[in-house]
């Protein structure tokens, strides 16, 4: 049953702080959005997930434009991508969860499946996770980068920076997260550890 836009923003505040209390984000540096209808509901630039509140997302059309009064993460493009991707992507979470940015630094990541399937539940839940080569957050070669790799991979790892991780809806978006991140923090202590 297709959610109303209030459950969708009771959802994604519930996820956004969830995360920013066990230290998945800090400050103000994660995004997150989701579908509704013809327009994109995405955190407002300067939002913090461990505040956010319902009046902290602003909407933008499907073709990127300004829809709400408050200006949209400057990081919007990353998420039109993966929404232009396929109609089954009903939400995108944008952290710098710390094993992930870790991982990323590891050198020679493969570019389509960065992160070894040490455990089976990464795969099962997002798919594969892509890398994306470093460009300065929220600069243009950063989204040029990224549409490139866009159809590669279920999820993103943007080098030096953190994940991107589309999901059917916002919980669904959340759980891929978490697993990512999870099987981030299992890769790189068995990384530290020479196995």
């Amino acid at each position: 049953m297709e959610q109303n836009l209030e459950q969708k923003l009771e959802q994604a505040v519930w996820a956004a702080r969830s995360l920013f209390e066990r230290g998945k984000t800090a400050g103000s540096s994660a995004n997150m959005s989701f579908r509704h209808g013809e327009k994109i509901y995405i955190t407002a630039s300067g939002s913090c997930f461990g505040t956010l509140v319902p009046g902290d997302f602003t909407a933008i059309s499907m073709a990127g434009e300004p829809l709400g009064e408050r200006k949209p993460s400057k990081e919007w493009p990353l998420h039109l991508a993966l929404f232009e991707k396929s109609p089954e992507i009903g939400a995108v979470i944008h952290t710098h969860s710390t094993y992930s940015v870790l991982w990323s630094f590891v050198p020679n990541l493969p570019e389509r499946d960065c992160i070894p399937d040490h455990t089976p539940y990464l795969k099962m839940k997002l798919g594969t996770v892509g890398t994306v080569p470093y460009e300065k957050p929220g600069s243009q070669a950063l989204f040029d980068a990224f549409r490139q790799r866009a159809g590669d991979s279920d999820g993103f790892l943007l080098k030096n920076h953190g994940p991107v991780v589309p999901g059917k809806d916002v919980m669904d978006a959340f759980y891929c997260l978490e697993e990512l991140e999870e099987s981030a923090r299992i890769a790189w202590e068995l990384f530290r550890a020479g196995i």
